[in-house]
């Protein structure tokens, strides 16, 4: 006859709440609560893994790693500083200086430093303090303009032909190989020797037509290496159209690039605006510009060497700022550099 059953209260974890567990025998001679096992097993899956991979840990994305970075970096710091500085001059140069940069007296010319006065005056009586302080305005301004016009042609015509690719990608690579064997300082000399207006628009127009290039082989490059992803290719196997694919999956992911090399050509542009004006077919009188203020000081170095130091050592610290920065952007958008 088989054994009877034993009463329910005495079977293991008879009688017991969930919340108290169960009872289990381990198969060894002892017993293992199960319900506090696999709490503390749910614990350690939520909150016992590797820190930074928890759910409540949200995970960063290239541009909050990168601004993490540039927060840490003091040449970032320092050269955005400097940066600030000149852009806030430039659009309210009257808050710093109280004169006319148009206003000179020739009793005062080639004086140097008087209360007043800091910079001391130039060939024509100008205040040198006053003329380097518009100046910034007009360096500032075409670098800034030069630059975006370059970076949305380059980036636009460079992403569509790798994009793409095919005839239209081969067009635009001799198109880019013509532009680069142009010299630019010949090429300036050539192309506004015949231009007569005092204005910027000219300059700007040609440093985006021999820049873009660059920019343009750029961001060709940035976009064959992003659209190669499987993130791309799932995309398209999903029907994303052409537009989608761009602006929604490719464009964000194969921009950096593009920001440190446009960051970095802006200094070049402002040097190349101030070397154009030196060679007198730049910027022209009566626009206020350090590279005209540096061509117009050279002859008399010797006898008031202070009104060409002042205007090239503006220039030399803008342009050395905006390389700073832009190594600093490639340094943090890099991740083969961490």
């Amino acid at each position: 006859m088989p054994e009877p059953m034993p009463p329910e209260h005495h079977l293991p974890g008879a009688g017991r709440t969930p919340e108290e567990g169960a009872i289990a025998d381990t198969g060894m001679g002892g017993t293992m609560d199960l319900a506090t096992a696999e709490g503390e097993t749910l614990e350690k899956t939520t909150d016992g893994g590797p820190q930074g991979t928890g759910p409540s840990e949200k995970a960063r994305s290239l541009w909050s790693d990168a601004w993490r970075d540039l927060r840490r970096n003091p040449v970032f710091i320092i050269s955005g500083l400097v940066i600030l500085f000149l852009v806030f001059i430039s659009l309210w140069p009257g808050s710093i200086t109280w004169l006319s940069p148009l206003k000179c007296d020739l009793a005062k010319a080639q004086e140097g430093s008087q209360p007043g006065h800091p910079f001391g005056f130039d060939g024509q009586g100008c205040d040198v303090y006053t003329r380097v302080v518009y100046g910034a305005r007009t360096s500032v301004t075409v670098g800034f303009l030069a630059t975006l016009g370059v970076a949305l042609l380059g980036s636009v015509l460079g992403g569509l032909a790798g994009f793409f690719g095919g005839a239209g990608d081969s067009i635009l690579s001799r198109i880019t190989d013509i532009f680069f064997a142009i010299p630019v300082v010949l090429g300036g000399l050539v192309l506004l020797s015949v231009v007569t207006s005092n204005t910027v628009w000219p300059v700007i127009g040609f440093m985006v037509l021999l820049g873009w290039p660059q920019i343009s082989r750029i961001a060709r490059g940035s976009v064959i290496t992003v659209k190669q992803n499987d993130f791309v290719q799932a995309a398209r196997a999903l029907g994303a159209s052409h537009s989608r694919l761009l602006l929604r999956h490719i464009a964000p992911n194969a921009v950096a690039p593009v920001i440190v090399v446009a960051t970095i050509a802006l200094g070049t542009f402002i040097s190349l605006e101030a070397t154009l004006s030196y060679l007198g077919v730049g910027l022209k009188p009566p626009t206020v510009s350090w590279g005209i203020d540096i061509s117009a000081a050279s002859p008399y170095i010797r006898n008031a060497p202070h009104a060409l130091l002042w205007p090239s050592g503006a220039l030399a610290l803008t342009v050395l700022a905006f390389i700073m920065l832009g190594d600093a952007v490639r340094d943090a958008l890099d991740p083969k550099l961490r």
